[in-house]
């Protein structure tokens, strides 16, 4: 039946449909921690019937007084526009425009569904009363019961009189809190509780006059999840971040941060995003260190990050930190780098992109922590390219051209101006089964250097030209196999490169920004030895290199195996002083990975010396992954010369589900040339669907940087840390971080499967 309270008379239309009690029940896991949340059935979707402004009710009988009064019994369904309800027995009072529900009652508007005993509307006050309630949020783990329940229609705010909530749906909370009011406002999406007394498995724990509690995804003001620890350096931390949601495009983190061996830090982060723009601020500052009794001086770090596009065509990016004193990470820590790390990186650019060219004007600097040799930093370097179609050529005329001034804070090194281009031809001819592509280069660089000490070998100004000829080619086979009962594709690819840069003597040029590139398999098909052009290898060389995968009938890579060498028709060196140069001959290269099912992989890279019968280079991994999110790594890598020295590292690294909500991380590193452990990391912890807590113990190798800037070499010296942090899980869960990933990175080496391409 239609019946609008603000109209004069009663529309007597009686429909003998039945009303849905909507009890039906759909599981809703779409959530981070994939816990099933009740969600209801719309009311107004089970009838079929289309609300609006004025009331239509359903029943199966009615009583009615004309003009006064309506009562209506036998599956009663009200329909409006903002609610919908059923009920055993619902009245309509005319005069005092309102309606009474009572027995076995569903209340449903947008954001709740409410069970409840008794219902008073009052339609022109627009509020709404139900007594002995139990209640669902909708989309949200929120839920729980109270005495009484009001609606205001006008400020749009829900007030639970004597109330409970909780995130948990076990017949005993894992959490609770009760309340002798929570009110629940719409329009700013959040929870405000009076008098919130909380229990944890129904315990009382703790009692808080006044709080507010964000209900929905977006983002709220408020305190974020405490974090607990212990270390041998800082002593007993707490941190207590507050989140501040400042506007639609800016937010921050403020995090008071006490240390009892050290005093209270203050973190903040500050992000923005205005368009294409973003960026954020980060500001550490401790302002005196109790623990440096020598020292009055305050501790910081400071972070700027901007990256966006404007005007089309042009893109801005700086990253920029500056910190106090070399020991900051090493001591207090983090969130930006790791305690290891040996120079914070200080860069601004911005690139103009046209059509068919582009350039790049960048502004570099490195900040070195401890006892290293200073960088060069550039102020600025310009780089401009492009590349010119021809109408009667299918080739490409390729053009760079570089200016980078490089200077540096210490007065006993030489500084420098660099002119480069690059100008050439390049001729690319690519099919399904073979390419070839064809340059011819010509390197024109100049420098002008200056502060040359008496004894250098370093001239002022230098010209040095150098043709370049490179031809790299290669063919695609493929074929249909049955192995184990399976069908695969397996391809042969070989390629072969011939590269060609004549003898130039270059001992006369300074060391800017130029180091050794990487070797490895896809490195042998490079046109450089270096990353930059202070140093151009001479190359008469041959590469060559052949892979071999095997793919299923999905195109899955189950089997990868590659291998290629160099083979240098010179003696393979720069000149005749600079040893540093000087590169193996005939290095071989291995690459190779294993799918050995859906559980195991496996995968390793080799670089190995074919005259002194050495390996330069090794990394081997090997995955088991038995359950999902579940795996077990063992990994090895081994280095030659690392600043004169060998390195062999054995890690074991795994994460299991030990237990139905328990989940166990650990990462452990040892030294096998030195016989010494390096870090050993371990993390526990306990995931329901409403809570957890993350247990973490770190032990690594100090690396402190003593006064004169060198490590201490003291490496059986250790730092040990304890952490306890909380989880709330169900409402904003989706703001909920990886607690597997998060254990892992939390440790020096983190965890890397090193078969895919995004680590």
């Amino acid at each position: 039946m239609r019946f609008p309270l603000n109209k004069i008379s009663f529309l007597c239309l009686i429909s003998f449909t039945f009303g849905s009690k909507a009890q039906n029940i759909e599981i809703n896991t779409n959530i981070t921690s994939q816990c099933p949340i009740p969600f209801y059935a719309n009311i107004a979707n089970e009838t079929g019937k289309q609300a609006d402004e004025s009331f239509t009710i359903l029943s199966s009988t009615s009583s009615i007084k004309k003009g006064k009064f309506a009562k209506f019994t036998g599956g009663v369904t009200l329909l409006n526009q903002d609610k919908s309800i059923v009920a055993d027995e619902l009245s309509v009072n005319r005069s005092t425009s309102s309606v009474d529900a009572n027995g076995d009652i569903h209340f449903q508007n947008k954001g709740i569904d409410i069970f409840a005993e008794s219902l008073i509307i009052n339609q022109q006050k627009k509020s709404t009363s139900l007594t002995s309630t139990s209640y669902q949020l909708n989309g949200s783990a929120g839920h729980g019961s109270a005495k009484e329940i009001n609606i205001d229609g006008n400020s749009k705010t829900l007030s639970f009189i004597d109330s409970s909530f909780t995130t948990c749906y076990d017949p005993v909370p894992d959490w609770q809190m009760r309340a002798s009011e929570i009110t629940i406002s719409s329009d700013k999406k959040s929870l405000e509780a009076y008098n919130a007394r909380f229990s944890l498995f129904d315990v009382p724990i703790l009692y808080i006059p006044y709080l507010t509690m964000p209900i929905s995804d977006d983002r709220q003001s408020g305190f974020l999840y405490p974090k607990i620890s212990t270390s041998n350096s800082s002593g007993l931390e707490v941190e207590t971040p507050y989140y501040v949601n400042i506007s639609e495009n800016m937010d921050a983190t403020i995090t008071p941060r006490y240390m009892s061996e050290r005093g209270t830090q203050l973190i903040t982060e500050f992000r923005y995003l205005q368009g294409l723009q973003s960026g954020q601020v980060d500001i550490e500052y401790l302002n005196k260190d109790k623990k440096l009794t020598n020292n009055d001086d305050s501790r910081y770090l400071a972070r700027f990050q901007h990256i966006g596009t404007f005007s089309e065509r042009f893109r801005a990016h700086v990253d920029y930190t500056t910190i106090s004193d070399d020991n900051y990470l090493v001591d207090l820590g983090s969130s930006q780098f790791n305690s290891n790390d040996a120079y914070l990186y200080q860069v601004g650019e911005l690139a103009y992109f046209a059509d068919n060219w582009q350039t790049t004007l960048k502004m570099q600097d490195f900040e070195l922590l401890g006892n290293h040799q200073q960088s060069y930093k550039t102020l600025p370097q310009i780089e401009a390219s492009r590349q010119q179609t021809f109408d009667d050529f299918d080739g490409l005329f390729d053009i760079y051209a570089e200016f980078s001034s490089f200077d540096t804070s210490d007065k006993t090194k030489p500084t420098a101006q660099r002119y480069h281009v690059e100008a050439g031809l390049l001729y690319p001819m690519v099919t399904p089964a073979w390419f070839l592509n064809s340059e011819l280069k010509v390197l024109q660089t100049n420098y002008s250097q200056q502060n040359i000490s008496n004894n250098s070998l370093l001239e002022k100004n230098i010209s040095r030209t150098l043709p370049k000829v490179r031809l790299h080619g290669g063919v695609n086979f493929d074929r249909n196999i049955a192995l184990f009962n399976s069908d695969y594709n397996q391809t042969l690819e070989p390629q072969l490169q011939y590269l060609y840069i004549p003898e130039k003597e270059q001992n006369n040029i300074g060391i800017y920004d130029t180091t050794n590139l990487q070797d490895d398999y896809n490195g042998l098909f490079r046109d450089r030895r270096f990353s930059g052009i202070d140093r151009i290898a001479q190359a008469n060389q041959i590469s060559w290199g052949v892979t071999s995968r095997l793919l299923t009938e999905e195109n899955n890579e189950v089997l990868r195996f590659s291998l290629g060498r160099i083979v240098y028709l010179n003696d393979g060196k720069i000149d005749d002083t600079d040893q540093d140069a000087l590169v193996d001959k005939s290095a071989l290269a291995a690459d190779i990975f294993v799918n050995l099912s859906r559980n195991w992989q496996f995968s390793s890279d080799i670089q190995y010396n074919t005259d002194l019968g050495v390996t330069n280079k090794s990394q081997t991994t090997l995955d088991y992954l038995f359950s999902n999110n579940q795996t077990i790594q063992l990994n090895h890598r081994y280095a030659r010369d690392v600043s004169g020295e060998s390195l062999e590292q054995m890690s074991l690294a795994t994460n299991v589900k030990i237990a139905q909500r328990w989940q166990l991380v650990g990462r452990f590193t040892q030294d096998l040339q030195g016989k010494r452990s390096i870090e050993s990391y371990a993390g526990l912890e306990y995931s329901s669907c409403c809570w957890g807590i993350r247990f973490t113990y770190h032990r690594n190798i100090n690396s402190k940087i003593d006064d004169a800037g060198n490590i201490d070499e003291n490496r059986d010296a250790f730092d040990s840390s304890f952490n306890i942090q909380f989880v709330y899980n169900g409402i904003n869960s989706n703001k909920s971080s990886n607690s597997v990933g998060d254990m892992f990175n939390s440790s020096i080496f983190g965890y890397k499967r090193p078969y895919f391409l995004n680590n």
